[in-house]
C-alpha cells in the first residue's frame, strides 16, 4: 500500500528532527511511502554496566521509529566489545575479557527497556553469530575492504602519520560491526557521528553481500558533564541512567547554562520554538537555574519516576538552600480530610510569613514568593495532603510538609 507524497515528507521530517546527518533518504522516502516495516539497527558495546544520557540520544530516536511501527533491533557487542571501538581515539583501547563484557551486559536490558517498549524490542549479542564464523569465513569477510581504505578514517590516519601503532584487531572492529548488518539486513542504521566510517563500512559490506544498503542516521554526540569532551563511559564524564535519583539530579545542575540548551534539545521533549523562548526570558531575568531545575526534575521522571523526581528536587533545593540559609525552618500542617486542600495564602498565613491572607495576596502580587525555587504568581494555588513544597518569601525560608 502507498501513501501519498504530503504525509511522507511529514513522515521524514519528524524523524530527521534532531539529527546531524542523513545519508541515502531518498531510500527511507521510499520505503516510508511503502509502508515497508524497516529493520532500525542501533549497537552497543558493553564496555561498562551503564547506559548513560549520550546512549539515550539514539534510543529516543529507535522509539519514534518504533511508534511508527518498525522493528527495532538492538545489537548488543558482546564480540565487538572483546576488540574495542577504535573511533577517535589516539591510542589502542584497553581489550576487555569475555567475563568482563558478559558482566557489564547484564543490566542492559532493563536500562533499554526504561526507553523502549520490551514487546516491540529484539535484543541481540553478535557473539551468536561471530563465535560461528571460521577462519575460511573470517578471510572472505577481510577480503571485501582494503587497508588504504581503513586508512583513510581519520583516527587511524592520525595514528598512522606520527608513526603510532595500529594494530590488525583494530582494522577488524568496524569490519565485524558492519558484518551485524548484513546479518540482520538492515533498513536503517543509528548511530554518533563519530561513527560515521563504521556505519559506511555497513554500507559497503550490504553491497558486497547483494542486499540492499541500508540508510545512515546520524545524531550529535553529547558533552560529558566536564564540558569538554563527549559524554562517554572511558572518559568517566557520563550521567548514567541507572544512577540514584539524587546523583542524576545533581550531575545535571552541575553542568553549565550554555551546555543546558543542548541538553535539553537532545534530551527532552521540547522543539526549538520553545527553548527560543525560554532563552529569551532568560534575557529578561529569568534565572537559567530555574530551568536547569526543571531540566533534571524532567530527566529523573522519565527513568525513576515522578515520586523520585520530586524528592531529588526536594533534596537538591533544601542542600542548596542550607549552604546559602542557615535558618531554613521545619513547617508540619496537618489536614483533616485525604479530600482537603489548603490556599496558598492559608498557608502563609498559618506559618506566620505573613501576619493575613491580604498581606499574601500582596506578596504574591509583588512577585516575593518561590515555592521549590521557582516564582509563583498565583494566590489561587492549593495543595493537597501528602505533599512537600520549600517555600521562600523574603528573608524566611521554610520546608513545609502536608500531612
Amino acid at each position: 500500500m502507498v501513501i501519498n507524497m504530503l504525509n511522507t515528507n511529514e513522515i521524514i521530517k519528524k524523524f530527521i528532527n534532531k539529527t546531524k546527518e542523513t545519508l541515502i533518504i531518498e531510500d527511507l522516502k521510499k520505503n516510508i511511502m511503502l509502508k515497508k516495516k524497516l529493520n532500525i539497527k542501533i549497537g552497543f558495546d558493553p564496555t561498562s554496566p551503564d547506559i548513560h544520557l549520550g546512549h539515550t540520544i539514539l534510543l529516543n530516536k529507535a522509539k519514534q521509529f518504533q511508534k511508527n511501527g518498525h522493528n527495532i533491533i538492538i545489537i548488543i557487542g558482546d564480540f565487538t566489545g572483546m576488540i574495542g571501538d577504535p573511533s577517535e581515539k589516539s591510542t589502542t583501547r584497553k581489550q576487555l575479557s569475555k567475563e568482563e563484557v558478559l558482566s557489564n551486559a547484564k543490566t542492559y536490558k532493563n536500562q533499554i527497556f526504561k526507553i523502549l517498549d520490551e514487546k516491540n524490542t529484539k535484543i541481540v549479542f553478535n557473539s551468536t553469530w561471530l563465535n560461528k564464523i571460521t577462519t575460511e569465513n573470517l578471510i572472505k569477510l577481510t577480503s571485501k575492504q582494503t587497508v588504504a581504505k581503513m586508512l583513510q578514517r581519520d583516527d587511524f590516519n592520525k595514528r598512522y602519520t606520527k608513526n603510532k601503532p595500529i594494530h590488525i584487531h583494530e582494522f577488524l572492529y568496524p569490519l565485524i560491526q558492519a558484518y551485524d548488518s548484513v546479518i540482520i539486513k538492515s533498513d536503517l542504521e543509528l548511530g554518533g557521528t563519530d561513527q560515521k566510517f563504521n556505519l559506511l563500512i555497513g554500507r559497503n559490506l550490504q553491497k558486497s553481500y547483494n542486499q540492499k544498503q541500508q540508510t545512515i542516521m546520524m545524531l550529535p554526540l553529547l558533552e560529558g558533564i566536564n564540558e569538554t569532551e563527549k559524554m562517554s563511559k572511558s572518559l568517566k564524564n557520563y550521567i548514567s541512567i541507572n544512577e540514584k535519583a539524587d546523583i542524576i539530579f545533581e550531575k545535571l545542575m552541575s553542568i553549565s547554562d550554555s551546555l543546558m540548551w543542548k541538553y535539553l534539545n537532545l534530551l527532552c521533549d521540547i522543539d526549538e520554538n520553545e527553548i527560543n523562548k525560554l532563552k529569551y526570558d532568560t534575557k529578561l531575568g529569568k534565572n537559567p537555574k530555574d530551568i536547569k531545575i526543571n531540566l533534571a526534575f524532567n530527566i529523573v521522571k522519565k527513568y525513576n519516576g515522578y515520586s523520585e523526581a520530586n524528592k531529588s528536587k526536594n533534596n537538591f533545593i533544601l542542600k542548596y538552600s542550607k549552604k546559602n540559609d542557615k535558618n531554613i525552618q521545619d513547617y508540619k500542617l496537618k489536614l483533616e480530610n485525604e479530600i482537603d486542600n489548603i490556599k496558598i495564602t492559608v498557608l502563609l498565613k498559618n506559618i506566620n510569613f505573613t501576619k493575613s491572607i491580604s498581606e499574601s495576596i500582596r506578596m504574591i502580587n509583588q512577585n516575593s514568593l518561590k515555592i521549590n525555587n521557582q516564582t509563583i504568581t498565583n494566590s489561587n494555588l492549593t495543595f493537597k495532603k501528602n505533599t512537600c513544597v520549600f517555600i521562600k518569601l523574603g528573608k524566611k525560608y521554610g520546608k513545609i510538609s502536608i500531612l
